[in-house]
């Protein structure tokens, strides 16, 4: 049969409460009567129940994350590597992570955060893929409601983020396709809601300006962060009386369908036609020919999300709260490198 925390306070002579509150760690019990709990409740072979600790606590020691991704499925690596580090972090810290996908802005998507918060089924969340007025950090905020943010939105709204700096490295691969001599570079990029949107499509308009190209608005086309979407965007560009010499996908994914599109035209890439990317995901060492991309810590920027959104959790400060970082370029045989 197992031991209870009445038969450890049983042998200690103790209340439940006082056992139980030494187990928890609170600090109105003596240290000399905490530890003595402690080592009887070890000898004993006590195993505290999780469900009635937390609900004594009123902590579930649960982060949530809402995949952006349309459907049931997600194809993009870039979430395979955040969920990875963000997993990873959580049990370091013994939390458990909850996953849930929903389109977004859709009704399902509003209802799968309405529940958690209502619920407090998790003790904070973590948002990515912003947009511009993104009603999930007003909510979230609202509520007053644990969260931090992979990314930032256009609201002054003060909450803990990791940005990575994508409008500079947008104008940073320009400079690199400049430099091989494209002066026809277009871009593909992502529906208008989204920040990294705004962030990368300025920052290729900066690599223009800064190279005194002029801007040409037929060179710029719409994708949905999708192979497909990059495919379908790629197809127009390439089928203009003068196509590009050169094209930036507004993300890795992106990026790989385009290089679809240029092989079905008999388009050599890394010789007839430049491509690059965003994110330096696994998957992008292994297109055909090898993506040149600027990569972003994902892996990495996960699990100091998780390590921000538990100190916020705990109430503790954060210092700093709000940090940006700069993509690396990492240039391969696809745009000649």
């Amino acid at each position: 049969m197992a031991v209870t925390i009445r038969d450890v306070a049983k042998q200690l002579n103790l209340s439940i409460t006082t056992v139980s509150r030494a187990l928890d760690g609170y600090d109105d019990v003596a240290s000399e009567t905490r530890a003595r709990v402690r080592s009887t409740a070890r000898k004993m072979g006590y195993l505290p129940s999780r469900a009635a600790r937390n609900l004594r606590r009123q902590r579930a020691d649960i982060i949530g994350y809402v995949i952006p991704a349309s459907g049931t499925r997600f194809t993009d690596p870039f979430f395979s590597e955040f969920i990875a580090g963000l997993g990873d972090q959580a049990v370091s810290h013994n939390f458990d992570l909850l996953i849930s996908t929903a389109t977004p802005d859709t009704p399902e998507e509003k209802k799968v955060y309405a529940r958690w918060v209502q619920s407090r089924l998790v003790d904070g969340i973590i948002l990515s893929r912003m947009r511009l007025n993104d009603w999930r950090a007003n909510h979230l905020t609202k509520h007053k409601f644990p969260f931090v943010v992979h990314g930032r939105t256009q609201s002054k709204a003060d909450y803990p983020f990791i940005e990575i700096d994508s409008r500079a490295g947008f104008a940073l691969l320009v400079k690199h396709l400049v430099e091989r001599g494209h002066r026809r570079i277009a871009y593909v990029g992502a529906p208008e809601k989204f920040t990294l949107q705004r962030d990368r499509y300025a920052g290729y308009c900066d690599g223009l300006s800064a190279a005194n190209i002029p801007f040409d608005k037929s060179l710029v086309g719409v994708g949905d962060l999708t192979r497909a979407g990059g495919y379908r965007a790629a197809q127009s560009l390439l089928a203009l009386r003068k196509p590009p010499t050169a094209i930036i996908g507004v993300n890795d994914l992106t990026a790989d369908g385009m290089m679809r599109a240029a092989r079905e035209r008999g388009i050599v890439v890394g010789r007839d036609l430049a491509v690059a990317g965003y994110d330096g995901t696994e998957v992008s060492e292994h297109t055909q020919p090898p993506l040149t991309t600027l990569r972003q810590p994902v892996y990495d920027t996960a699990r100091n999300l998780v390590n921000m959104l538990i100190t916020h959790i705990q109430g503790e400060p954060l210092a700093p709260a709000q940090i940006i970082l700069q993509p690396e370029l990492i240039i391969r045989e696809s745009t000649g490198g």
